[in-house]
């Protein structure tokens, strides 16, 4: 499963995890100095929501960003009960 949102399009970005050693000059050292710079990749923060899409409600995965900007339109609570349970409790 892609890892990207279905409403914005945010997938994952590159970056680097910069490897230091040394003491901070203001601490009373010397300076750090980078020592290894390794590639990563940053995820965007994809949480798994029911909403309402074209009509009919379903799962889809979005960006935590586009809940809080309303981009989601959850679904009206269920009043209805499930047809097996209430045909075998009769």
């Amino acid at each position: 499963m892609a890892r990207r949102c279905e409403l914005t399009g945010k997938g994952p970005r590159k970056g680097s995890i910069i490897w230091r050693s040394g003491k901070a000059k203001k601490a009373g050292g010397i300076g750090t100095h980078v020592t290894a710079i390794t590639k990563r990749r940053f995820f965007p923060n994809l949480q798994r929501v029911k909403a309402v899409v074209d009509g009919e409600v379903r799962y889809i995965r979005v960006a935590a960003s586009a809940i809080k900007k309303g981009l989601v339109t959850k679904p009206p609570p269920r009043t209805w009960k499930k047809e097996a349970a209430a045909s075998s409790k009769a």
